[in-house]
Formats: structure tokens, sequence, C-alpha cells
């Protein structure tokens, strides 16, 4: 529902006053007349009492709440200039122009309907987060899973050269590692031969 509040004859001209209007328009009820309040203008005066009077027509002819209030149009129309003159030099005149214009601002309960639409929105996005969480989770280790794993080819180059003891050995381990060496022409840990000993 509109509201609609028109401040006729208002003595200011209309590029000035539309300065003013062109901040408010878009912003809820409550919000414009906090900046009209701090404004230092003349024309933010006129519109003030403007929107007052449109706030008091949506209350007490609409029965509707002043926190829903949004204003929808604030327009400023070029009224009637009155025509003056000042005396010059020469016995000449030149002209003054004392320009008027009509200040209308049209109030409207949209505002409860765009926070409405705007928490519905926000819910949605939530919803398809949560929706898209899980799978996001599950999918990016199936993912890795079913990507084939390729070994890198060994070429000659790179290929290392084969050794009898680990590059990380230390020398008493290599020490260690090897057998000792033979006693009389047998191993150390040969084990002896009954029937060779016979034969001997």
């Amino acid at each position: 529902m509109q509201v609609t509040s028109t401040y006729r004859f208002a003595r200011i001209s209309a590029f000035k006053a539309r300065e003013v209007t062109r901040e408010i328009q878009g912003r809820s009820a409550s919000d414009a007349l906090d900046l009209l309040s701090f404004s230092p203008k003349k024309a933010a005066l006129l519109v003030r009492k403007t929107l007052k009077s449109a706030i008091a027509n949506a209350e007490n002819n609409a029965d509707l709440r002043v926190d829903n209030l949004l204003v929808k149009e604030a327009v400023v129309g070029e009224g009637p200039t009155f025509k003056r003159f000042r005396a010059r030099a020469r016995g000449g005149a030149s002209p003054i122009r004392k320009r008027t214009s009509h200040i209308r601002i049209v109030l409207t309960d949209e505002l409860a309907a765009r926070a409405s639409e705007l928490a519905a929105k926000r819910a949605a996005r939530s919803g398809q987060r949560a929706r898209r969480g899980p799978a996001a989770a599950t999918a990016e280790p199936a993912a890795q899973a079913a990507a084939p794993q390729t070994p890198e080819p060994v070429t000659p180059q790179n290929e290392p050269a084969p050794s009898a003891t680990p590059p990380d050995a230390t020398p008493a381990a290599a020490e260690e590692a090897t057998p000792p060496a033979a006693v009389g022409g047998t191993p150390a840990d040969a084990t002896p031969n009954p029937e060779a000993e016979e034969a001997k």
C-alpha cells in the first residue's frame, strides 16, 4: 500500500531540493529521518516536514507501522516562478527569479516484504551450502582414488648404480656385514664334514 504527501509551492528551487531527495530515495522512513536531521541544507528541513506528514498519513489513515515504511519515491517538480526586478545603473533593471517547487514523497510498506524475501534467499543459500558440504567432502577422496597413479619412468641416467652396502651405512656397519676371512683355506663358519676327514 502506498501513502503520498505533497508540499506545494515550497520556496526553494527544484535543483536544490533534488540534491536532498536523491539521498533518501530507497531508504526506510526512520533512516531517512535520521539523515535529514543531520543535514545542514535548507531543503532538508522542507523535505523532513513532508516526510513526517507522509508518516502521519500512513499511521492514521492507512494503519501502517512506521518500522515497515519505505521511501519509494521522492520527487521534486518545478513550481511557478515569482519575477522581481532590481534597479541597476543608468535607469536599467535586472531580473530576479524567485523559484518554487512541489515536493512529493511516496511511502510504501514493502520493507517487511523485502526483509522476508531477503531472509528466504539467505535460508535457501545456507541450505544449498549445507547440501554441497558432505557431497563435496566425499567426492574429493573418490576422485583421488579413481585417478590412476602412473610411476615416473626411470632412465639410465637417473638410475642409481648398485652398491654392496647401502649408501647410508657407516664404516663400522660395513665391516660387521662382511664375512670374516678364511683361516687355513676354509671359512670360519664352515661346518666340519666327517666323511671328508676319513678320506684324508
